[in-house]
């Protein structure tokens, strides 16, 4: 992949929209609209509610919607979720584009919420299109180092195919897996939501809440990445109540 310039940096209103002295109002947003969804609320309206209440821009709202969580898919998600123990000589998938663009976050110095269920989320999003950043193989490299302390077995990557560039940054993972020889396959599929959901012999690696709603098992990689990570580039926003 080609040096990039670019970063999955900070917007320029970040500074102010995501300030610690912001934090109180974030965290009582994302534990109101948890409440509203605890109790049947449908997550556009109880947003809606939330947001209109405490004045919160759009880019605010989505952080708040991205961390809030009802209590029925915060049990089921603790419920399934595997510790790093069970890890070990066990077979993973993981959901590609989701791990690496919240990694890339974590090295360009972007916003990332620790959001109700632990996990912990960027504000960036994949709509048809992904461009390779300056820390995606710093992202890539990052991933591999946690993967081998957990003695995997092996490891599956999942990519979806209709985003643009995704067959070159499959290319690059499978390249770096036999440089360094990592035992990890890569494909690129239609959806890859819909293939993690009904997987069932091996632990699903993601942090999207559709799919945690879903899987059998389940690893919080990423926060255990960034919440463990020695470096101080992160910007964790904490919105757990």
């Amino acid at each position: 992949m080609s040096s990039e310039t670019r970063h999955r940096g900070a917007h320029s209103n970040d500074a102010e929209l995501f300030s610690r002295d912001k934090l109180p109002v974030l965290k009582q947003a994302v534990a109101d609209l948890s409440w509203l969804l605890s109790r049947g609320y449908a997550r556009p309206s109880g947003l809606k509610l939330v947001g209109d209440r405490y004045s919160l821009i759009e880019r605010q709202r989505v952080a708040v919607g991205r961390a809030a969580c009802a209590d029925a898919n915060l049990v089921r998600r603790q419920h399934h979720h595997s510790p790093a123990k069970q890890i070990q000589g066990r077979r993973v998938c993981i959901d590609g584009f989701n791990l690496l663009v919240t990694l890339e976050t974590l090295l360009g110095g972007g916003v990332l919420l620790l959001c109700r269920d632990g996990c912990v989320r960027d504000m960036s999003s994949v709509h048809g299109s992904y461009h390779a950043v300056a820390e995606t193989d710093r992202a890539i490299l990052m991933a591999a180092e946690y993967l081998q302390a957990l003695e995997i077995r092996s490891a599956h990557w999942l990519l979806d195919s209709p985003v643009s560039n995704s067959g070159r940054l499959a290319q690059r993972l499978r390249d770096l897996a036999e440089e360094r020889r990592w035992p990890w396959t890569v494909e690129t599929v239609l959806s890859p939501d819909a293939v993690l959901k009904q997987t069932k012999e091996a632990i699903v690696i993601t942090s999207d809440a559709i799919i945690l709603d879903h899987a059998q098992a389940w690893y919080n990689l990423a926060a255990e990445i960034i919440v463990h990570s020695p470096t101080p580039f992160s910007w964790l926003m904490d919105l757990r109540s």
